[in-house]
């Protein structure tokens, strides 16, 4: 394996000062770095990890705390894994997958070690300890998501709070005054995830102040709790002429056949909009109208968030997302 001393040799220079053009810990001249860098090439040198991360050098990876929980849907959160990787490849970093149950062990062993440049932060909650892990740490990171205490944190999300009453506003501008709503297992809403809080309290306000009817119900992963989802839902707002998906995939799938068979038809029987989804609503059965998730933009800019503060640039603040709509025919005016 081709060292650093090499490297030094063939350029013509010092050992030290190929370790300063290899961290960009201190100015090199154009000609002198042209020289290491050529050296480089022509011997293929690949700097030791362990060395670097002795040295306090850049590593090129981003962990990334992704833990997989029991009732998550699993194709979505490969989309949010899949998101970051991409956006860490175009600045030709890699991502480590922190997944382990316990979230906050995970980064403290990658930061403390140096093991890592930075961290993104998945599947964030209200009262996530990882944000103080984070802050006390003076980690570089990035949350996709916002905590209930955000100070000196970088997050970014879609406005959840805005996209409720968007979709309220929506339906609400074709007539509809009974609103039913689907949401994600009740096991999210208990473990306190933000998202959930932001777009169900915004979506109530919303209904109330224009005085339209609504009900939430939060069913499981379970198809048959699913179905009783749909079917409680016909019973507690028998003039129910619209309906909100804030769930993954497979609910909708579910409950929009349940509808089918029991003779509800989409958009003639009943409107339906599918808020803040992460899939493709155009390849359902049924195409639905949508607010989508703006999932590559959410990861791809808490990568470049924490990035820029592994450069050095330290810019704490929230970013919200504004949500747009997309009609695909699933929402008529009542008539």
């Amino acid at each position: 394996m081709v060292t650093i001393h090499e490297v030094a040799k063939a350029a013509g220079v010092s050992i030290s000062t190929v370790s300063y053009a290899l961290s960009g810990k201190r100015a090199i001249s154009a000609t002198t770095r042209a020289r290491i860098d050529q050296a480089v090439a022509e011997l293929d040198y690949r700097p030791n990890a362990g060395a670097r991360m002795l040295a306090g050098a850049r590593t090129n990876i981003l962990a990334l705390s992704a833990p997989i929980r029991e009732d998550a849907h699993l194709p979505t959160h490969m989309r949010f894994v899949t998101a970051v990787v991409e956006a860490a490849r175009a600045h030709d970093d890699d991502v480590l997958l922190l997944a382990r149950d316990d979230e906050v062990t995970g980064i403290r062993r990658v930061v403390d070690s140096s093991l890592v440049d930075g961290v993104v932060v998945l599947g964030v909650s209200t009262d996530d300890e990882r944000a103080e892990v984070v802050r006390r740490s003076g980690a570089a990171a990035a949350f996709v998501g916002v905590p209930g205490d955000t100070t000196g944190l970088t997050c970014i999300d879609l406005d959840f709070a805005e996209a409720g009453r968007a979709s309220v506003r929506q339906l609400a501008a074709a007539g509809h005054r009974s609103i039913g709503v689907i949401g994600h297992p009740a096991t999210y809403v208990e473990r306190h995830t933000g998202f959930i809080r932001r777009f169900a309290d915004a979506f109530e306000d919303e209904c109330r102040a224009a005085g339209i009817a609504t009900l939430a119900l939060y069913p499981s992963l379970d198809r048959a709790d699913q179905r009783r989802a749909a079917d409680e839902l016909l019973a507690g707002l028998p003039d129910m002429t619209a309906l909100v998906f804030h769930c993954n995939e497979p609910v909708v799938e579910a409950v929009l056949a349940h509808l089918v068979s029991r003779g509800v038809r989409v958009p003639e029987d009943v409107s339906v909009l599918a808020a803040c989804a992460s899939y493709d609503t155009d390849a359902l059965e049924v195409p639905l109208s949508t607010i989508p998730l703006p999932l590559e933009e959410m990861c791809r800019g808490a990568v470049e968030g924490a990035v820029r503060q592994v450069d050095g640039a330290r810019e704490p603040g929230v970013t919200l997302l504004p949500p747009r709509f997309i009609d695909r025919g699933s929402i008529r005016p009542v008539p």
